[in-house]
């Protein structure tokens, strides 16, 4: 009779390990799946800046990304809300691109430093 504890005791373990096991592995297919969402997200993102803007434009915007990263990313959220809400006209050009990043662009203080 003493061999009928440690079996269940050894049967409960197993049991706790199987679950343990079943829990990462739907862990993980989450997080696969929230991967393959982003990846799909950035994908309609690209397509709609390529639909939207002319070359000179996304070569800009993506200096500006490169120097700015935060900033660039805004312009880009900027831009895909504007094309989705249907209040861009044709493509965006180089101007119209230079113009929508002035009007993006964070203020910034300038100093005037007089000699005398």
């Amino acid at each position: 009779m003493s061999g009928s504890p440690d079996e269940e005791k050894l049967e409960e373990l197993r049991q706790q390990k199987m679950e343990q096991l079943q829990e990462q592995a739907q862990g993980q297919q989450g997080d696969a799946g929230q991967e393959a969402a982003q990846q799909q997200a950035e994908a309609q993102k690209k397509a709609v800046l390529r639909q939207h803007l002319t070359d000179e434009a996304r070569k800009r915007l993506n200096t500006v990304k490169m120097s700015k990263p935060q900033f660039g990313e805004q312009v880009e959220r900027q831009v895909v809300t504007l094309a989705r809400s249907g209040r861009i006209q044709g493509k965006i050009d180089d101007e119209k691109m230079k113009q929508l990043l002035q009007e993006l662009k964070p203020d910034s203080q300038s100093f005037d430093i007089k000699r005398r």
